[in-house]
């Protein structure tokens, strides 16, 4: 890995974590949340980073799943409804689980395309939900996996930090919702 590639893969990785780890606000459209601008911004950087991994020699699949990070970020900033977001979601989900099994480099490729389904579907959900959070959370602990057997560190530790807080604002919700 090049110094270039670890200088745009940190901070990228940084931003996502920042993001997850930021308070949940209410606000009236997604785009004026710093917590989703964290998102946004980090996913390109991470789409970045990914790209030139690749071409040093690093997986595709990351690159796979930061074409569908950035898709669901698109999504997720220009407040589209879930009934639009489901459909498109599906569709670029599909498109990249075929790609991921035709390329398919083991057993292991599964949990990749699990956590990325998970990931993509939790970004374009309205924020503050239950069904995000735990959506962020599995997905990000399944990649978090890949990542690890994959041998790239800054994707393992991205991912497990981005569960453990998505986790932790699940669980808020939920107990928020059980007294209620």
């Amino acid at each position: 890995m090049s110094d270039t590639t670890f200088l745009i893969g940190v901070p990228g990785a940084l931003l996502l974590v920042a993001g997850a780890a930021y308070p949940l606000e209410h606000v009236t459209h997604p785009a004026k949340s710093v917590k989703n601008w964290l998102f946004f911004t980090g996913a390109l950087c991470m789409l970045a980073y990914s790209i030139l991994n690749y071409m040093a020699g690093g997986s595709i699949f990351f690159v796979l799943l930061q074409i569908f990070i950035n898709s669901t970020s698109v999504l997720m900033m220009l407040n589209t409804s879930d009934r639009f977001d489901t459909p498109v979601i599906i569709l670029v989900g599909l498109c990249m689980i075929a790609w991921s099994l035709r390329l398919f480099d083991g057993y292991n490729t599964v949990f990749f395309i699990i956590g990325l389904s998970g990931i993509g579907l939790g970004y374009a959900m309205n924020m503050g939900t239950l069904k995000r959070n735990v959506s962020l959370t599995v997905g990000s602990a399944l990649i978090a996996l890949f990542s690890y057997l994959s041998g790239d560190m800054i994707f393992f530790w991205l991912n497990v930090f981005f569960a453990l807080f998505s986790g932790w604002y699940a669980g808020r919700i939920y107990l928020e919702t059980k007294r209620k």
